[in-house]
């Protein structure tokens, strides 16, 4: 079969076909945008934030969702797609977006490194968060960058009252200071950062990534996946007894269907069915997570 002739499979996904099955097994593993629905709004607002004209009270927003349900892929997309760094017309370096990750406990310190660690720049962990403080603020206005995206951001809630209160504080003055828009990321529970102070909780608009529906848009998704699976056969998943196996094992989140399915897919090219079917989705029923948890069968 030429490979021109795997019309299930993406234009550009098609010249994998003629590798060898493992290079076709580890094509899968490699990260991979798929567009959806709920995901472009949140791209939209993101963009929307970042062309917003500065004011001295900038709108901040909060994406939550369930854990493994697609948000970090999210804004690491809208990083690739928007937050490229390079040297403006003025020899000036330009950051239009960082990306940093919330400290395991609420500090500020701790969140101020984890920032200057986005611009690979010298810093002094001993030094006071003061100094450290003014060190971010210079490098965020120096790099002109439009949008702080903070990830992970219900660790914040790991930590007394105090210290919640203190990094929230801190992320005002950023805002205040720079006049940009932080955008927290987190599981659900990252809203009860936002009630430390009424104040936080009115500068942030909270958007939610929900779970999967069993309907037409899970069934799109499903079709959008088969694309960049480099099965020899189509596998037609978003025929809907198809789509409801993989829903209930998947539980609707999307990243226990993308494990699902790499791992049909994988075994479907080491025995040469080449195909997902009903039969091979009903052998991987194990990978359903119980209470958050999987259970490696032997």
């Amino acid at each position: 079969m030429s490979i021109s002739s795997y019309e299930h499979i993406h234009p550009d996904f098609r010249h994998i076909m003629g590798l060898p099955d493992k290079a076709r097994i580890e094509f899968m593993d490699q990260p991979r945008w798929i567009n959806y629905k709920a995901a472009q709004q949140i791209m939209d607002t993101l963009q929307g934030l970042m062309h917003k004209p500065q004011r001295p009270r900038m709108p901040n927003l909060l994406v939550v969702g369930d854990s493994n349900n697609g948000k970090t892929t999210i804004i690491r997309r809208f990083r690739e797609l928007c937050g490229q760094g390079y040297v403006n017309e003025d020899s000036e370096p330009v950051k239009p977006v960082i990306l940093a990750e919330a400290p395991p406990s609420a500090d500020e310190k701790g969140l101020l490194i984890s920032i200057l660690e986005r611009f690979f720049t010298p810093y002094r962990a001993s030094d006071p968060v003061s100094k450290l403080r003014y060190q971010v603020i210079h490098l965020l206005r120096m790099c002109h960058t439009r949008v702080l995206i903070i990830d992970e951001f219900h660790s914040l809630l790991t930590g007394s009252p105090i210290k919640q209160r203190e990094v929230m504080n801190a992320l005002k003055l950023l805002c205040n200071e720079l006049a940009i828009p932080i955008v927290g990321v987190g599981t659900r529970e990252a809203v009860r950062v936002l009630h430390t102070d009424p104040q936080h909780a009115s500068r942030f608009d909270v958007m939610a990534l929900p779970l999967w529906e069993l309907n037409e848009d899970f069934q799109r998704l499903l079709a959008g996946f088969e694309t960049i699976l480099p099965l020899k056969m189509p596998s037609r998943l978003y025929q809907p007894e198809l789509a409801a196996q993989l829903y209930t094992i998947s539980e609707g989140n999307i990243g226990n269907l993308h494990r699902l399915l790499v791992e049909c897919a994988t075994e479907t090219i080491k025995t040469g069915k080449e195909q997902i079917d009903k039969t091979v989705i009903e052998s991987k029923a194990w990978l359903r997570p119980t209470r958050g948890i999987r259970e490696l069968v032997a």
